[in-house]
């Protein structure tokens, strides 16, 4: 009765290790919880006023498929101030979340068969989109010595005679690692090989680098603009996660493919979302800035505390609000019970049922030798979290 195609796909395993967390919390185990994507931060208080004035206003009404045109406008005029892009609103689509408009580029892009290149660690999402919309993932591992970052090599070797898309998220989820412009600019160099590639650049996280300012794709190879779709969204630099608001950025033939889809899918989001994501882009970033100023410390915190804990080693990454440590060293190792760890899904049930730390396994992500932990946590939270872990590996053996 199922299709082949809805059996084909897995559940996300990031919401799976936060519904099994919140499910032991409801029974009154104490856990502390560094799996899920979201900021601890309440949305700033001028956006809430804008979709307020909204509500009162009698702004309810379906707006425009791909966006009510003053939000489209506020987008393309951040574009060119933020990211030196130029793009006209009719180029911009708006979706009901960023990852609306990475599934809607795939089912616009990809016939049955194509093959998306995706590095790993990738967000869960990515491969399974792609099998959704009948492509096939091409996964490549990158290394803990590289910070988790494909080379140009490793992408030219990857590519084939059906590679369709290449996926790039920067900064990344899951690892937090930001490609430098020399890095973009060499991976730029290789598809320039291939005219026939297209590139969806993820950059959801842009607001969140620490060090220096977000490169993405386009700004080192403009060449590439005919052909690369770029996702950006409000729910991780503004802490509107609820609010599900994202966009995407594209050449025409391509924002217009998606329009449609979009058109017989879902139409457009809230209108009172995008009435908040105007004022998102029009106003003052300054609280933007002070979440990444806050993130910056629980990072530097966060990498130290691990880099410490024995068979654990990790790289300090530049962006977002995730740390992807190796813990590959306590893998197949046995629980005082006697059980073993064969993989890093085994060691974070363990950690969630035994000591109450809800962590998201590397194999959610491609990496089997490193798991995710969130620092958009309070500090409190993360030291607690930080001891359990400790003392969950300290009993393996």
């Amino acid at each position: 009765m199922i299709s082949k195609r809805a059996q084909s796909v897995s559940p996300s395993e990031t919401l799976q290790i936060s519904a099994k967390a919140k499910e032991l919390s409801r029974q009154g185990k104490s856990i502390i919880s560094l799996s899920a994507g979201e900021p601890d931060f309440k949305t700033p208080a001028h956006i809430c006023d804008a979709a307020i004035k909204a509500i009162n206003d009698g702004f309810h009404g379906y707006t425009m498929n791909t966006g009510m045109p003053e939000l489209r406008q506020a987008i393309s005029d951040k574009l060119q101030r933020d990211n030196g892009l130029s793009y006209n609103p009719s180029q911009i689509v708006c979706t009901n979340g960023a990852k609306q408009a990475l599934g809607f580029s795939l089912l616009a892009l990809l016939d049955d068969g194509d093959e998306v290149i995706i590095p790993a660690p990738y967000w869960v999402s990515y491969t399974e989109m792609t099998k959704i919309a009948g492509g096939k993932p091409v996964v490549v591992r990158t290394n803990f010595e590289n910070n988790y970052k494909i080379t140009p090599q490793q992408l030219d070797d990857a590519i084939t005679e059906r590679t369709k898309v290449f996926m790039i998220c920067s900064p990344s989820n899951p690892t937090g690692a930001c490609y430098t412009r020399d890095e973009l600019t060499e991976l730029g160099n290789v598809l320039k090989n291939y005219p026939d590639i297209c590139i969806i650049s993820d950059e959801i996280y842009e607001y969140i680098v620490f060090e220096g300012d977000h490169t993405g794709i386009l700004q080192t190879a403009p060449e590439l603009y005919e052909r690369t779709v770029l996702i950006n969204g409000f729910s991780k630099g503004f802490a509107m996660t609820g609010w599900r608001l994202g966009y995407l950025a594209a050449p025409q033939s391509i924002a217009d493919a998606v329009a449609k889809i979009q058109s017989q899918e879902t139409s457009a989001p809230s209108a009172i979302s995008q009435k908040a994501g105007e004022e998102a882009y029009k106003n003052s970033l300054e609280a933007v800035y002070a979440m990444r100023d806050d993130f910056k410390k629980r990072r530097d915190f966060i990498v130290e505390q691990l880099n410490e804990i024995e068979g654990v080693q990790c790289f300090k990454p530049e962006g977002a609000f995730y740390v992807f440590p190796d813990i590959s060293a306590h893998l197949n190792k046995k629980t005082p019970h006697g059980e073993r760890l064969s993989t890093s899904t085994d060691l974070c049930m363990y950690l969630l049922e035994e000591h109450g730390l809800a962590a998201v396994p590397g194999d959610a992500f491609g990496e089997p030798e490193g798991i995710r932990l969130s620092y958009a946590s309070s500090m409190d939270d993360l030291r607690e979290g930080i001891k359990r872990l400790q003392n969950g590996l300290a009993t393996l053996k």
